[in-house]
């Protein structure tokens, strides 16, 4: 495989939203219609990007597959990138399509609400997997050895069709649903013999279409439906891992909890990590759950 010109070989590859991020956080409890004193932050994001930080954090070499628009904000966004140890150079840099955006507002009681702008990732549609049939990452008759973190940003027909491809027809995919709302368009991929489904409760229910009580009983659910492997997290009362030889549930530590947007990617990015290291499935589980909780109390994880 040939990568692009001064550009490594990563170790990994995360295919989706790569964004700002506009975040309110307050510590006071949220209702309909406050207005209350906080903070209001723009950080990099998007699940592809918040899971490609934590990978770096971790010592690997995550490269962004996404759509990036070359207005100012985009090129600050692959600056940032760059200062981060994350490799860009084989995204999608498109001169008509802005640079995507996503804005949340937090309380002491959680994610209130959140507006996903990802226009410009759907509309690239698939010349965002351009370095995967090219040579610079893979080809059809070659394809991708590796790890794939796929987000459920990208449309359910490009998903779809991503399932059914020879391009990812030897990765080890690592799939994310972005949110309870996109969580369907993750349907397709559920049978693939190479996936490993992240999903707190309430996406497990979407997929399932079933009123899972635990994330135990969405996982084993998920499993006889179809799916490979499925992790369920449900926030601080479990988190269950299940394949179709059996299933394990640990709790997670009992953390303050500061913020909350990113917590599921970094997650997935210790999980990943972990099992990449070769840790257990139980370690692996553990040193993820670990890692989350730092991240929600506000310490970086590492």
């Amino acid at each position: 495989m040939t990568p692009a010109p001064d550009t490594p070989v990563p170790d990994i590859l995360c295919i989706g939203s790569v964004l700002w991020d506009i975040i309110g956080r307050t510590p006071s409890h949220l209702r309909l219609g406050a207005d209350v004193p906080g903070r209001i932050v723009r950080i990099p994001g998007g699940v592809a990007m918040n899971i490609a930080m934590t990978l770096r954090r971790f010592g690997l070499r995550p490269a962004l597959l996404t759509a990036i628009g070359r207005d100012p904000e985009g090129e600050q966004l692959v600056a940032e990138a760059a200062r981060m140890g994350l490799l860009t150079g084989f995204a999608y840099r498109s001169e008509d399509l802005p640079t995507d955006r996503y804005m949340a507002v937090e309380g002491g009681n959680g994610l209130v609400a959140a507006i996903a702008d990802a226009h410009s990732l759907e509309a690239a549609g698939d010349r965002i997997l351009r370095p995967l049939e090219d040579g610079r990452l893979g080809t059809p008759a070659a394809p991708w050895p590796g790890p794939i973190v796929l987000d459920g940003n990208l449309t359910a027909d490009l998903l779809a069709r991503i399932a059914a491809s020879p391009l990812v027809s030897r990765a080890d995919l690592r799939l994310a649903p972005a949110s309870p709302g996109k969580a369907e368009r993750l349907l397709p991929l559920l049978g693939h013999p190479g996936a490993t489904i992240y999903v707190n409760l309430e996406e497990a229910r979407i997929l399932g279409h079933r009123d899972f009580q635990t994330s135990a009983e969405a996982a084993r659910g998920l499993v006889e439906r179809g799916a490979r492997r499925v992790i369920v997290t449900d926030g601080a009362r479990s988190v269950s891992d299940a394949d179709r030889d059996g299933l394990l549930t640990l709790q997670p530590p009992a953390v303050l909890v500061t913020r909350v947007t990113g917590a599921g990617d970094t997650f997935l990015a210790a999980h990943l990590t972990a099992e990449r290291e070769g840790a257990p499935r139980e370690a692996a589980l553990a040193r993820a759950l670990h890692a989350a909780a730092l991240y929600v109390s506000g310490d970086t994880p590492t």
